[in-house]
């Protein structure tokens, strides 16, 4: 009996292996879904895709499968765009219909459809109109920011290990224009909140958060370790609604400080309008996702930068020679700088290029079923890229360059997921790690010691 038994489960489990199979090649093929490796049932192509190095697995898939395949992530199907041809061809030749935010779990369960990352229609138009406007008001690209993270990086002008301090100093550029104020470095809620945003991002990059994203219709009803990164996203968001609260005591309509007064006002001028998007939930939400993604994707590549120039000290160097013809020791870099700059300028778009920090980006939707290369993409599927480039392993600042290159600086914005959902803070980034590098190498020569030399 038990012998029979388990060949009854065998036999299901061979029959479903084979449905899951044939339901796949009836889907893919020219005029069909994109073509891709055979998924299982239940955990789609868990065996081809690994979770820990996605980037790399979708890449390898390309050469085989074309710059349009599918995967299945768990029981998502997904489709996957790899290269600049193709993802310039959607992102942005077609960017109106790539322009909706595809399923992201944790995003999804974090949010609830609001706020500006992971939202999606009408509210997510608004709000981040809103969001671009007021940030612009507030010297986004303007010098009052320029001095603000001048101000900041003052603070680093010491030998010390930079994780902490760059972190900080990020964070408080964009404390500055969301809360109108900085926070001292030993300030024990500014750290907590560091602290609370630090395990925010390892714990969506551990195993576990991988497979959360895979697997969410599942973990939702589980207990486990997948769970603590929402209690870390609701301290994040306890620390935004005390700021709020503070904000109300002291809210003047006709002179608002910063990003959280603005949208204050906002709501009291859409308070008798029902279908408003400006509510407190939203404000909280999209406060939260400005000041998340203001802090730790600028501190990541500006740490990865000072690794990058600490391995290739010729590089260095040429950057410290340009700094001190153009900027010399007596007075700080600012952003007019950069355009007489060009092999510092290079260098920081490479090193953006060379960690690629958000590999395959967030997911993006079709809004319409759509044909691209041949296959169809069907409504609110779910689109994610795997973006290559020429020599992509070897740190070249010469790939920016020459202008005239096929992949000089107007291809590179690309690799900052471009399109109708390029990131509202991008201007601001770019200036962050201009700035904060051009300061450190302007006053230390990094070494592979466990603190800078002064110059």
């Amino acid at each position: 009996m038990l012998l029979l038994g388990a060949a009854s489960v065998v036999l299901l489990v061979c029959v479903a292996c084979l449905l899951s199979i044939l339901q796949w090649r009836n889907r893919s093929g020219k005029g069909k879904m994109p073509e891709g490796p055979a998924p299982l049932p239940i955990v789609g192509n868990i065996l081809q895709v690994k979770p820990k190095n996605l980037a790399k697995t979708l890449e390898k898939l390309s050469e085989k499968y074309g710059p349009v395949f599918s995967v299945q992530l768990g029981s998502t199907p997904v489709v996957v765009l790899s290269g600049y041809e193709v993802v310039k061809e959607a992102l942005i030749d077609r960017a109106d219909e790539f322009a909706a935010r595809g399923h992201w779990p944790i995003g999804d369960r974090a949010n609830k459809g609001l706020g500006i990352i992971f939202s999606n229609n009408e509210g997510w138009l608004q709000v981040r109109r809103f969001a671009l406007t007021t940030l612009r008001n507030f010297g986004m690209g303007k010098r009052s920011i320029e001095e603000r993270i001048q101000e900041e990086a003052e603070h680093l002008n010491m030998p010390r290990e930079p994780t902490f301090f760059l972190s900080c100093a990020v964070s408080n550029v964009i404390c500055s224009i969301v809360f109108g104020k900085r926070y001292d470095y030993k300030d024990k809620k500014f750290l907590s909140l560091m602290n609370n945003m630090n395990n925010v991002f390892e714990m969506m990059n551990s195993r576990w958060g991988q497979l959360y994203q895979m697997f969410s219709y599942v973990l939702d009803y589980l207990p486990g370790p997948h769970n603590n990164v929402f209690k870390e996203i609701d301290a994040v968001k306890a620390f935004v609604a005390e700021e709020v609260k503070l904000h109300q005591a002291s809210l003047d309509p006709s002179s608002p400080q910063d990003f959280i007064d603005c949208f204050l006002s906002k709501m009291l001028e859409e308070k008798d309008n029902p279908k408003s998007h400006f509510n407190m939930t939203n404000l909280i939400t999209t406060t939260f996702d400005l000041f998340i993604a203001g802090t730790e994707t600028t501190s990541t590549t500006t740490r990865y930068g000072l690794l990058l120039l600490l391995k290739y000290p010729k590089i260095q160097e040429k950057v410290q020679e340009e700094i001190d013809r153009v900027v010399g020791r007596s007075r700080k870099p600012c952003v007019a700088d950069r355009t007489q700059m060009p092999y510092t300028d290079a260098v920081v778009h490479e090193i953006q290029r060379f960690i690629a920090l958000i590999p395959t980006s967030l997911p993006h939707a079709v809004t319409k079923d759509i044909y691209l290369r041949d296959y169809v993409i069907p409504k609110l599927l779910h689109c994610t890229t795997a973006r290559s480039f020429p020599e992509p392993t070897e740190f070249n600042s010469g790939h920016f360059l020459n202008e005239m290159a096929p992949f000089g600086r107007a291809s590179f914005w690309l690799y900052l997921l471009p399109g109708k959902r390029i990131c509202p803070g991008e201007g601001l980034a770019r200036m962050e790690i201009f700035l904060l590098l051009t300061t450190i190498l302007q006053n230390f020569t990094l070494k592979p010691v466990l603190c800078a030399i002064p110059r």
